[in-house]
């Protein structure tokens, strides 16, 4: 007599698009990565949500003098920075629509996010850990932000794994109960070498906040501000995630982080 096979867990990953993007543009610009998941893991999905926040022309660097003040393209963030500060204006909002996309969509395995998305999943990582909200709680009788109340009543597990490309620490002490104690989630970060827009500096400030050890990843490629989809480092990321999926190393250790150059 035949029996059933249990159908496998789906694996959700969480996208998170750069600033000015949207959920749509960010997943046309990642098809081949969507496609190399997709043939590595079957049954994986991914979802992409748009940042609460419209921009208008003159939030968007580089655009045209012709566009008026209050016109409002198809542009998006999860927070825009204050004048010359490094304080977020509006990340309560932008963390309010990646809760509310984790408890209608979810559960999910993992987050990857581009740029300020991939400062936005160190993020996420960083609060839906154990103990989280008390390392909040702490910093915020210092000065500190307070735990996000959207994420207070979010009922979603740990992650498993975060990518972030191009991202960036969040250097504000406002923010420090993101990072101390250190993301204990495994997170992989891709850094262009040529990257003007995110310089090295910014994105180290997210791994240094990361206790990783075997399990994380710091991938450098030898190009600017994008997501590099040529297979060798679509292998890296697939490579990563089966890794953290499977649970194949017991416990993240505080060595470092394998810095992994990889050429074209």
């Amino acid at each position: 007599m035949a029996t059933d096979t249990p159908s496998p867990t789906p694996l959700k990953v969480l996208m998170l698009h750069g600033y000015t993007q949207s959920g749509p543009l960010f997943h046309a610009k990642t098809r081949a990565l969507e496609k190399a998941l997709h043939k590595a893991l079957p049954g994986i999905s991914l979802c992409y949500p748009t940042a609460p926040l419209r921009l208008r022309a003159p939030d968007i660097p580089g655009s045209s003098p012709s566009q008026g003040p209050d016109e409002e393209p198809d542009a998006w963030a999860w927070w825009r920075r204050k004048d010359d500060s490094y304080e977020y204006a509006g990340i309560e909002q932008g963390l309010a629509r990646i809760a509310e996309t984790l408890d209608a969509e979810g559960p999910f395995v993992g987050v990857i996010g581009f740029s300020q998305g991939g400062c936005a999943a160190g993020m996420v990582a960083s609060l839906l850990e154990p103990g989280r909200q008390e390392a909040f709680r702490q910093a915020q009788a210092k000065g500190g932000m307070r735990y996000p109340e959207s994420f207070a009543r979010l009922r979603h597990p740990p992650l498993r794994f975060a990518v972030s490309y191009s991202g960036f620490g969040a250097p504000h002490e406002l923010y420090g109960a993101f990072y101390e104690p250190k993301i204990r989630t495994p997170m992989a970060h891709f850094i262009g070498s040529l990257d003007t827009v995110v310089e090295e500096a910014r994105s180290r400030r997210l791994v240094d906040a990361c206790v990783n050890g075997a399990r994380g990843r710091v991938v450098y490629h030898p190009g600017g501000h994008f997501l590099p989809t040529q297979k060798q480092f679509l292998n890296v990321l697939i490579e990563f995630i089966q890794e953290t999926i499977a649970d194949r190393v017991e416990d993240e250790g505080e060595e470092g982080t394998e810095d992994i150059p990889v050429s074209f």
